[in-house]
């Protein structure tokens, strides 16, 4: 009996495409579950997205909720090659006369003239510096005894000075200069020679003689000394050419002695506190656009924004908006953020009013009244400035166990959950083909069969008549 080798032969069915319309039609729920699919990979998408601009609104809200973001000053020297200043904390405007009558220096100790190449010998050379302890630098044997080998001993000892060899036609010096300017980091030099003699039975005595380094004499070149000026009439003096302490967020650094007061003049960058109040309406605004587009439903295009109805992204947009028109009861003139010309629009972007806003900062009283509307930090929430909510906000939904990774794990659950229920139906429709086509090709062998004895039946009844007649 002939094999079937392509299921339908023996029944005449069209086996392929019936076994296809009942496949798909197991497989049909798919379809629903990849359209779920591409709603939550927007969904996914889009709350990365507005984490990204969240990240960027919480900087630009940072920046306006501590003193540094409203310490921008600009500093101006009638002379700034010989007197600058520059910011170094948080400081405050202000107007200073400086005049210097003496720059800081360090010590140059320089020794007696020696000849070139001369051997020093062994001994020891003890430097102090200022009030410190004496350190005493020994040149043993089998030390590089020459002048250089002794300056390279003080050099590797750390004694609070640099020492170094200075020839000219006359011989050798070794010269040694404090590490630090000022009158605290002067120091005295001497040095000692040392002579060994081995006595026969082994011992060793030593001695102290007046050849080799003992024949070094110091004297002092130029002497350590500070910096002596004047600010606003006040005396004053650093061991450096910088005065970091002088002014609060402020040093003064003195390049030259002056002959005449040096007036340096602190005044508010306004300009750049501008700057940071329109980056916190910017980044704002940008958070504000996406949601709005996200959430809506379009009427004319019939179409809906891919969270609309998204219980957490409608949550957001009606805190920052909430936010937004909050009134703080912090103690300066402004209480909101109307007051100093920063509206909210139709559809909830924020404008700034230029004019309004440079009036609010054109006085340092009424800028610091500005700077409590954002930045006043009070044990009650109702007292804390605009910015300092917003950093808390921010800071809640971005951290670990915020909105946004709780959201994100929560859609990632859900699409894990949505793909293993697409697998299973794939995997459904897999085995009833599987089984259809096993149930059609017994059919088709079965029915082949039948119709091959049917056909014999036939010839042998064809023959008998033939027989009979």
């Amino acid at each position: 009996m002939a094999s079937i080798s392509s299921v339908g032969l023996g029944s005449g069915l069209d086996v392929k495409s019936i076994v296809s319309q009942l496949v798909a039609l197991e497989k049909a729920p798919i379809t629903a579950l990849q359209t779920k699919e591409a709603s939550i990979q927007t969904k996914i998408a889009s709350f990365a997205q507005i984490k990204s601009l969240v990240a960027t609104f919480s900087d630009a809200a940072s920046k306006l909720s501590l003193d540094s973001g409203w310490s921008s000053l600009n500093i101006a020297s009638s002379s700034p090659t010989s007197v600058n200043a520059t910011v170094s904390g948080v400081a405050t405007p202000g107007n200073y006369s400086f005049t210097v009558s003496q720059l800081s220096q360090a010590q140059t100790t320089a020794s007696s003239v020696v000849p070139a190449g001369t051997v020093m010998g062994t001994g020891s050379i003890t430097v102090q510096v200022g009030s410190g302890a004496a350190k005493t630098i020994d040149i043993a044997a089998g030390d590089d005894t020459s002048l250089a080998g002794v300056a390279s001993k003080i050099n590797d000892a750390a004694a609070g000075v640099t020492a170094s060899v200075v020839s000219d036609s006359t011989g050798q010096r070794l010269v040694l200069r404090s590490t630090s300017t000022g009158s605290a980091s002067g120091f005295t030099v001497s040095a000692s020679s040392v002579t060994t003699t081995t006595n026969p039975d082994g011992s060793v005595d030593t001695s102290t003689s007046t050849g080799g380094l003992s024949q070094l004499t110091f004297s002092v070149k130029q002497a350590a000394q500070d910096t002596k000026a004047q600010i606003n009439g006040v005396d004053i003096t650093s061991s450096t050419r910088d005065f970091t302490t002088v002014v609060p967020g402020l040093t003064f650094t003195a390049a030259q002695v002056t002959t005449a007061p040096v007036d340096i003049s602190v005044t508010a960058d306004t300009a750049a506190t501008k700057k940071n109040i329109q980056a916190f309406v910017d980044s704002y605004n940008a958070i504000n656009d996406l949601l709005s587009s996200s959430v809506k439903y379009d009427a004319d295009s019939k179409t809906a924004g891919g969270l609309q109805g998204d219980s957490t992204a409608v949550g957001l947009q009606n805190t920052l908006r909430s936010l937004v028109g909050t009134v703080t009861s912090t103690t300066g003139a402004f209480s909101r953020l109307s007051d100093i010309g920063i509206s909210v629009l139709r559809g909830g972007n924020l404008s700034v009013d230029s004019t309004k806003l440079d009036k609010a900062l054109s006085t340092s009283s009424s800028a610091a009244d500005v700077k409590k509307l954002f930045a006043t930090r009070d044990a009650g929430d109702a007292g804390n400035g605009i910015a300092v909510k917003f950093k808390a906000l921010t800071t809640q939904m971005l951290s670990f166990d915020g909105t946004f990774n709780t959201k994100t794990d929560s859609l990632n659950l859900e699409d894990k959950r949505n793909q293993s229920d697409q697998d299973k139906i794939t995997a459904r429709a897999a085995a009833l083909e599987a089984r259809l086509n096993a149930q059609y090709t017994a059919l088709d062998t079965k029915m082949a069969s039948l119709n091959s004895l049917s056909a014999y039946v036939t010839q042998q009844v064809t023959n008998w008549n033939k027989s009979s007649s």
